[in-house]
């Protein structure tokens, strides 16, 4: 009993010790096999092919080690041509373990050494008869894809979608694909499948297409296909929809309107698209085509949600049409005046009577120096407790506003601080930030200016951070080598005259300005050693006027004098003088800050003031080619195709 036990105990033991033995030596033989893998892959890296090359066929002789290094041994074989031994490896490996991923290998294989007739013909059969599955027909396409074969991984993907007669199938991973091959239609034409599908995600196809389609030729292909789609799908609204957006990022807001009207027609929703394409053109400084938008709005929706918007939306259009040609006729500006106080007495709690109220206010102020008047408004505004808290914060800064053109900056500041501290972090703080930055620069108090500014440059919304940026710099140029400020200080003190609508004092200083000379109090005079006890100065209350010597005059403020005089005359509907000053600035400093700024001004002088349409789609070509990198290419862009008659013929689905 006792020599059976023990037998059966020997053979135990045996059995142990030889599993033990054998995993020692499987993973000893895996710690070199691992260890001789990293070598090859060493000689690969490298660029030894040959040694890595030798290195993977002693390899491969071990069935275990073909999981690990069957990508680089394959591609290598292919990289060196030696397409007969790569061929002999895969259908030995074909044999073994009869994969779609070692099948698929024996087509590229085909496509790499030449034989293209054989590949096409071998990688097709393969894709049909994996098709009883159609997410293998994906798994091969992907694994296709990633060896450069478009073609062949469309192709599965296409005979997926013919199998089981669905046309929407794949669309998303198809307009990939397109989209790698550079065939835009064809990629438009996916995504367009895809968005029917998931109607939800139009968002995200938008975004896509937003950033795959960048040039103007491919934004125009995607609206005839769209155009082509509404007239088959007249009742498609995501089509409706895509149509109006793809006019949007072409900044043809006359067509979005028309293309928005039929939406509207159509489909009837609550929430005009109308409305929202009015407030985009308005925003983008379309005031012709906002105009017909609030228009139609009012006529169609006039016992809607819509109307009230509308009807301020369109007053504020053509104030804005008001601002903008020069002189500002003040019968007009007495007319808006007008219109907002109707406004207000036909909705008095509404909140758009608000705005409308703070509006009306700031058209006394600006143009008929009106200030008590806008600030007695303006205070009754913000003290009642029915206005919103960010209309009212609004208000605040806007009456800072006032009471600077009153010449009380001390009162402008302590409301800009207040809003500072109210909306810390928010656009409106920041907005306020930089009113008082502005503020300080006028003073001529240059170091706090910068305090300002430096913050504003950090942390901002981009169109404050630019402005923040525009005017430290400056600052910084203007007084990197004119240490005293003077110049800048009489230069920033001139603005602030224009912006106070002083114009003739402005006219004045300005030239006395471009002879050498400027306002500043006599102590400071002193200081500088400009005059002294004797000398005989032409004063102007507490300031004097001083003609600075050669060597103090700051030559660097020259491109910023003619940028304020070409502005000044516009102003002051002088626009030939304007353009003479726009000149002067492309001929002296061509590569300043100011020459697309200038440029483009000139177009839009020629086009909207002088009505030399002609002359202004002439400045608007060269501008595309001068500055296309400008914020202003892509508006420039779109007045140039208004005036050459791009839109006019255009194909419109009512």
């Amino acid at each position: 009993m006792n020599s059976t036990n023990n037998n059966h105990l020997d053979h135990f033991k045996k059995t142990i010790y030889n599993t033990i033995a054998l995993l020692v030596c499987g993973f000893l033989s895996f710690g070199q096999n691992q260890q001789e893998i990293q070598l090859a892959n060493e000689y690969l890296n490298k660029g030894e092919k040959s040694k890595a090359l030798s290195a993977f066929q002693t390899l491969a002789k071990d069935q275990q080690n073909i999981a690990l290094i069957h990508n680089s041994y394959f591609n290598l074989m292919l990289d060196l041509n030696n397409f007969k031994q790569a061929e002999d490896y895969i259908e030995k490996l074909i044999r073994r373990d009869d994969r779609i991923a070692y099948r698929l290998d024996l087509g590229v294989l085909y496509v790499r050494s030449g034989d293209l007739s054989k590949a096409d013909k071998y990688l097709k059969s393969i894709i049909k008869i994996q098709l009883e599955d159609i997410y293998k027909a994906k798994v091969i396409s992907d694994y296709l894809a990633s060896q450069n074969l478009y073609g062949y991984a469309v192709y599965s993907l296409q005979q997926a979608r013919s199998v089981t007669k669905t046309n929407t199938l794949f669309a998303l991973e198809l307009a990939t694909l397109f989209r790698q091959q550079g065939k835009r239609d064809e990629m438009v034409g996916e995504y367009l499948n895809y968005v029917t599908q998931v109607p939800s995600n139009v968002g995200y196809v938008k975004n896509l297409l937003q950033l795959l389609l960048t040039k103007l030729e491919e934004l125009q292909s995607l609206e005839r296909v769209l155009l082509d789609k509404v007239q088959q799908n007249q009742q498609s609204e995501i089509y409706a929809d895509l149509i109006i957006w793809v006019n949007l990022q072409q900044k043809n807001f006359y067509n979005a309107f028309i293309q928005s009207r039929a939406y509207d027609k159509r489909f009837r929703k609550e929430q005009s698209k109308t409305l929202e394409i009015a407030q985009i053109a308005f925003n983008n400084k379309d005031y012709s085509s906002a105009d017909k938008a609030f228009s139609y709005v009012i006529k169609e929706f006039a016992n809607t949600e819509n109307y009230l918007p509308a009807q301020l939306g369109l007053i504020r259009t053509r104030e804005a049409k008001v601002k903008k040609s020069y002189p500002v006729n003040k019968d007009s500006v007495r007319y808006l005046i007008t219109e907002y106080g109707k406004f207000c007495e036909r909705f008095p709690e509404n909140s758009n009577a608000h705005e409308a109220s703070l509006n009306q206010s700031l058209l006394k102020a600006y143009f008929l120096n009106q200030l008590d008047s806008a600030i007695k408004d303006i205070s009754k505004l913000i003290a009642n407790p029915k206005v919103a808290l960010p209309l009212k914060n609004q208000a605040k800064m806007e009456l800072g506003d006032v009471y600077l053109l009153k010449e009380e900056p001390w009162e402008a500041t302590l409301l800009y601080s207040q809003v500072e501290k109210s909306q810390r972090e928010t656009p409106l703080g920041y907005d306020a930030k930089l009113r008082n930055a502005k503020l300080s620069y006028y003073k001529g108090d240059f170091k706090l200016a910068e305090e300002h500014l430096d913050i504003l440059k950090q942390a901002t919304t981009r169109e404050i951070a630019n402005d923040a940026m525009d005017l430290s710099m400056r600052i910084k140029e203007n007084t990197t080598f004119d240490t005293t400020g003077l110049s800048l200080k009489q230069f920033a003190h001139i603005e602030l005259l224009i912006y106070q609508n002083k114009m003739d004092v402005a006219q004045k200083q300005l030239q006395n300005f471009e002879n050498g000379k400027v306002l500043v109090k006599q102590a400071e005079a002193f200081l500088y050693g400009l005059i002294d006890v004797n000398t005989l100065v032409e004063t102007e209350g507490e300031y004097i006027w001083i003609t600075l010597p050669q060597t103090m005059i700051n030559k660097e403020i020259r491109d910023d004098f003619f940028w304020l005089q070409a502005n000044l005359k516009m102003k002051q509907g002088k626009f030939d003088e304007s353009i003479s000053f726009l000149e002067k600035i492309l001929a002296q400093f061509p590569d300043d800050i100011y020459a697309d700024d200038a440029f483009f001004l000139q177009g839009d002088i020629y086009e909207t003031l002088l009505g030399n349409k002609e002359k202004a789609k002439e400045i608007f070509r060269e501008f595309i080619n001068k500055f296309p990198g400008s914020v202003y290419a892509a508006e420039a862009r779109k007045r140039y195709r208004q005036l050459r008659g791009d839109f006019a013929d255009e194909k419109i689905v009512n």
